[in-house]
């Protein structure tokens, strides 16, 4: 299963209307934490489930479903995480 696959699959739960990663990996090359292995990504996420929640609570959301992804594969992650009526 490809690493966005399965990105897509743990994110599933939040229903997203919209799911863009963006690999910034390369402009990374021979950073500490590229050289683990760990990949730097950009995400932008559109869900329901973020209506009326704070930044932080959002984010929050998306670090729970990622889990231990955030430990290997996820260097670093930058979270755009909108409701729909704020695209």
């Amino acid at each position: 299963m490809s690493f966005e696959t399965e990105l897509r699959n743990r994110l599933a739960p939040l229903a997203p209307q919209r799911l863009e990663l963006i690999d910034d990996s390369a402009l990374h090359a021979g950073h500490e934490g590229a050289k683990g292995g760990g990949g730097h990504y950009r995400l932008l996420i559109v869900s329901t489930a973020f209506a009326g929640r704070s930044t932080v609570a959002r984010h929050r959301q998306v670090y729970d479903l990622l889990g231990d992804l955030m430990r290997g594969r996820i260097h670093a992650l930058s979270i755009k995480a909108l409701a729909p009526e704020e695209v």
